[in-house]
């Protein structure tokens, strides 16, 4: 009996190791690099500096939660990706600019993905994703970090 107990311990971790190798692997087709990721405690120290010039901050996701960010919707939804073409069309091709949701982890986030893909295939050179690894309640409200007047 222990044997049949430590050959499914055994194939159960091996399967682990697996998932997460595939997954990491999976990791390297984001349309981001960790370069283009922004820390969210460097974003709200530049919100919380009015003397700061101020990126433009696309919500991509449900709401627009992060003070002064614009409501596109989710960019799974290609209506909403269509606004974000648009709303891109009248910057320079340098614009600072910030992208997040925060519906979910990284890893199943339906909406990051085709915004860093436009923004990509546009040619714009000065864009970064918020890194929300977890989602917006974890990696920044519960931080206390600058709120849009309206959120929750």
């Amino acid at each position: 009996m222990k044997s049949k107990i430590l050959v499914f311990l055994f194939f159960t971790i091996a399967t682990s190791v697996f998932a997460k190798c595939q997954f990491s692997s999976s990791e390297q087709n984001d349309p981001w690099t960790q370069q283009q990721l922004l820390d969210p405690a460097l974003l709200a120290n530049v919100l919380k500096n009015p003397n700061s010039p101020q990126p433009l901050v696309f919500s991509i996701g449900m709401q627009a939660i992060i003070k002064g960010s614009i409501d596109i919707g989710p960019t799974m939804i290609a209506e909403n990706l269509n606004i974000l073409k648009e709303k891109l069309n009248k910057l320079p091709k340098d614009a600072q600019i910030v992208v997040y949701c925060g519906c979910c982890p990284f890893s199943r986030c339906p909406n990051i993905r085709p915004a860093m893909v436009l923004l990509k295939s546009m040619q714009f050179t000065n864009f970064k994703l918020l890194n929300l690894p977890e989602n917006v309640k974890v990696d920044w409200i519960d931080k206390d970090y600058p709120m849009a007047e309206t959120s929750l």
